[in-house]
């Protein structure tokens, strides 16, 4: 069983800086793809960026050159960051990183998934 939880979200401004982190149990980097999505109010849940097994990764264009994902293994933990910068107004949503065994930009594609958290950037 694969349990993911995110934590780091918050109020920030725009143009300012947020560190997500995702503590995944498990097997998880060396099994699935992980990736994180995000989901406005009204909106489709919509991929963000992702790393295959393989380490390669992959990122929606709308934060190309913005968000950078690393992972870590700290003891038994292993650790997902997603670092967002220059955050602007439309990166307002919940956050959720997700495992999957395929690595696709398509959340259908994605097993376990974490319960969500809010990032907010205010203009």
């Amino acid at each position: 069983q694969v349990q993911l939880a995110e934590s780091g979200g918050g109020l920030v401004q725009a143009g300012g800086s947020l560190t997500l982190t995702c503590v995944a149990s498990g097997r998880t980097f060396s099994t699935f793809t992980m990736g994180w999505f995000r989901q406005a109010p009204g909106k489709e849940r919509e991929f963000v960026r992702s790393i295959s097994r393989n380490g390669v990764v992959y990122y929606a264009d709308s934060v190309k050159g913005r968000f950078t994902i690393t992972i870590s293994r700290e003891s038994a933990k292993n650790i997902m960051y997603l670092q967002m910068m220059n955050l602007k107004p439309e990166d307002t949503a919940v956050y959720y990183c997700a495992a999957g065994a395929a690595a696709t930009k398509f959340s259908k594609d994605y097993l376990y998934w974490g319960q969500g958290t809010q990032v907010t950037v205010s203009s």
